[in-house]
């Protein structure tokens, strides 16, 4: 062998999809993370230098080649496949402290919302009642009475113009965030309770007008606020609907207890295909463009934009260049006790079939940059997942009946019947932060879009501020 070699090691570079950066290179085994760096801006030709992560087999590269190979007994005969990844540019905080409780709801709080410029927050609870709250004093700013039933769930419009909350009546509101008042008469059709309400991503639309809810009466309804009514009503469904996802190519996604994932077109509300595969009723469906369809053109900057038409623009920027060069990903979670990872627009056929937990699967949730997919159970754990591939990567435990909230691809939040909050690092797959603090189950958890802040709701009735 020629000696030049002898301390270099090839590497193939890719990025999440696979998708080869030039041909495999040799690098030097003393190269690290800085000097990946060095190299992807310098192939990708980035005019600005963009911080990168490295991964391989989905474990952070955070020393030297060498370190890596000698610790994992890797073979320098082989081509070394290495995954570059952008890093968020703003970085989380870890929250480790209740910076607030706020009493204002008389029963459990059923949902919270953060708005999508993360400057307000939403709460819908048992006692009827949608809330406002002021997140810079920390006090109620608006108490919303409209329903005439628990409120099930919440949703901010992408663009922050609207709020729309969804009741066990089977009725919904919209309100004007700025003034807590209703806008309109409430919105009437479901014949049972909502389960799940989405948005029409800014994108596609601005000013935002279109959301659509899910309800138990098996139908999904696509409503217009600014026409005040239920323009499509999507029916096909033979059991209730438990989830709705309006997806950045424009159609909908509905999971139900009829095993089902229908994707439906929003001009005429047509069945375009079905997605079968589980055993068991559907819970829970992510989309790996969840965050940046959540939050629309909002970012860690906090501009405001002028028009309709220019959100739009940078809405879709930010949504390109999240999606990459790859299909938007789906993965549902069932009573089956299994995951399917899905690319709907490329076969109605799963990709991956995720097995490992022991009971029924609650709740999935991709982080906001698409890179991993977290999975809840009745098991008592969460189960960590590569969001490309659907290959399992790491599990947690130490809780019971989970949801979970990601800010960033490096921390995990999960909420749990056992009253507490539990943060955990995705780097070292460990517990970081345990956060107790209510008196009773806790129901409701979201982490604001800018990854400054986490509010928490349940059966104690009060609002939790968490900061880092």
């Amino acid at each position: 062998m020629d000696m030049e070699t002898v301390n270099n090691v090839m590497c193939q570079l890719t990025d999440r999809e696979g998708t080869a950066l030039e041909a495999p290179l040799y690098l030097p085994q003393d190269a690290g993370p800085q000097q990946l760096q060095q190299i992807v801006n310098e192939l990708l030709r980035n005019e600005e230098k963009l911080p990168y992560s490295f991964y391989i087999s989905d474990e952070e590269l955070l020393v030297p080649l060498e370190t890596y190979l000698q610790k994992n007994k890797v073979s320098v005969e082989k081509v070394l496949s290495i995954v570059y990844q952008p890093q968020a540019v703003f970085r989380i905080r870890p929250v480790n402290r209740c910076s607030a409780t706020i009493a204002g709801h008389k029963e459990p709080v059923l949902s919270v919302a953060f708005s999508p410029d993360g400057r307000h927050l939403a709460s819908g609870s048992g006692d009827i009642s949608v809330r406002l709250w002021d997140l810079n004093t920390q006090t109620p700013l608006f108490t919303c009475r409209g329903h005439k039933n628990w409120v099930l769930c919440i949703a901010w419009s992408p663009d922050g113009k609207h709020l729309v909350s969804g009741s066990k009546a089977g009725e919904l509101q919209c309100w004007d965030p700025q003034t807590g008042k209703p806008s309109g008469s409430p919105l009437v059709g479901h014949k049972q309770w909502i389960t799940a309400i989405s948005w029409e991503p800014v994108h596609l639309n601005a000013p935002c007008r279109r959301f659509v809810s899910a309800s138990e009466d098996q139908d999904a309804r696509i409503w217009d606020v600014s026409l005040r009514k239920c323009v499509i009503c999507l029916t096909g469904h033979k059991d209730g609907i438990t989830c709705v996802k309006w997806g950045g190519d424009g159609v909908i996604y509905t999971g139900s207890k009829d095993r089902t994932i229908k994707v439906w077109e929003t001009s005429q509300g047509k069945l375009i295909r079905e997605l079968k595969g589980h055993g068991n009723r559907v819970n829970s469906m992510t989309l790996s463009t969840d965050y940046v369809l959540r939050t629309g053109a909002f970012d860690h900057t906090g501009k405001i934009y002028s028009s309709p038409e220019e959100m739009k623009k940078v809405a879709l920027e930010r949504y390109n260049k999240m999606k990459g060069n790859g299909p938007e990903r789906l993965v549902s979670g069932s009573d089956d006790f299994t995951l399917f990872l899905w690319e709907p627009a490329v076969s109605e056929h799963h990709k991956t079939h995720m097995t490992g937990h022991q009971k029924l699967v609650n709740h999935v949730y991709f982080s906001p940059d698409g890179q991993w997919v977290a999975s809840a159970s009745f098991d008592g754990s969460v189960k960590l997942w590569n969001g490309v591939t659907g290959k399992f990567v790491a599990a947690f435990r130490g809780h019971v009946d989970l949801f979970i909230k990601s800010a960033d691809s490096r921390l995990l939040l999960s909420g749990s019947k056992d009253s507490t909050l539990k943060v955990w690092d995705i780097r070292t797959r460990k517990l970081k932060q345990d956060l107790p603090g209510h008196a009773d189950e806790v129901y409701a958890i979201d982490w604001s879009p800018d990854g400054e802040k986490v509010a928490s709701g349940g059966k104690d009735g009060v609002l939790k501020l968490w900061m880092g």
